[in-house]
């Protein structure tokens, strides 16, 4: 695996992270949120870009991946938008501005997909919204 495939699947893990964070904003991870995500990776992700795990599958399976462990762990999602956060701004060239879009798509997608976004999900939201919109 190259360095630029090693990157591009951290990348992907650490938008499990994000989109677990915006999932577990009000400390409940529902089926709804777990469904949307699953339909927006097929959907959007797989066709980014042609990186690959180790195992030879598509990187961007990486964001379901990293999302069910951290479901399945029960962790609580506050400190993954801070660990996205940082992998963000140290690796601000692989977030184009469509890739920026797609992740703020997902992340909103997520948040509205059960009874609409409450209070939590919309400060997540905004935070994200002005880290993406960095320059």
């Amino acid at each position: 695996m190259t360095y630029q495939e090693s990157t591009q699947n951290k990348m992907y893990q650490n938008l499990g992270k994000l989109f677990y964070a915006v999932a577990m904003a009000d400390k409940n991870v529902r089926p709804k949120e777990v469904a949307t995500l699953r339909e927006a990776v097929r959907e959007q992700w797989l066709d980014v870009d042609e990186a690959e795990d180790e195992f030879g599958t598509d990187a961007a399976y990486q964001i379901e991946i990293v999302f069910d462990w951290l479901h399945n762990e029960e962790s609580d999602g506050d400190s993954y938008f801070k660990e996205f956060k940082y992998f963000f701004k140290e690796h601000r060239s692989l977030f184009t501005k469509r890739i920026s879009e797609q992740i703020y798509k997902t992340a909103r997608a997520i948040a509205v997909s059960f009874a609409g976004t409450n209070k939590s999900e919309l400060v997540l939201l905004t935070k994200l919204k002005m880290l993406l919109e960095q320059e």
